[in-house]
């Protein structure tokens, strides 16, 4: 009796899948799921399981601090901080804000072993500054500090 109970299940949903198909359009419906769904595998006890399916979790983060706050005209401001999920030896960059857009200086460091880094920048113009470090890439960045150059 459970054979005919699946069959008719499985008709079911399969007439639903048609309708909604025929209804909303093939292009709805692919574009509606965007995402593979986890398909069901057959476990030890004959039951289905969902496996997950296989999403890439590159994830990073960089750190920054600023050695001083403020500081005058031609003085070095020294930044470090760690990175996570950044390849020893990776290419780190200073950007700074200027006109609401984020800027790359031609001041980098390398990623160390360890995770840290260390940055040096000597500030030539007055003003406030917003810097951030960023791999060399854009893909991560650390959130801004500011440095007030007299």
């Amino acid at each position: 009796m459970s054979v005919t109970r699946s069959h008719r299940t499985r008709a079911l949903a399969a007439g639903v899948l048609a309708a909604v198909l025929l209804s909303t359009g093939t292009t709805t419906a692919v574009a509606a799921t965007g995402t593979p769904t986890p398909k069901p595998s057959m476990t030890h006890t004959g039951m289905p399981s969902m496996k997950p399916s296989r999403m890439p979790t590159a994830m990073g983060s960089i750190t920054v601090s600023a050695n001083h706050k403020a500081i005058k005209v031609g003085n070095t401001v020294v930044f470090t901080g760690r990175v996570k999920g950044i390849k020893a030896g990776s290419t780190l960059v200073l950007q700074h804000l200027r006109n609401g857009k984020w800027t790359t200086l031609k001041t980098t460091a390398a990623v160390n072993k360890n995770g840290t880094y260390t940055i040096k920048r000597t500030f030539t113009n007055k003003g406030t500054q917003q810097v951030r470090v960023t791999t060399k890439s854009g893909t991560f960045h650390s959130s801004p500090v500011t440095v007030k150059v007299s």
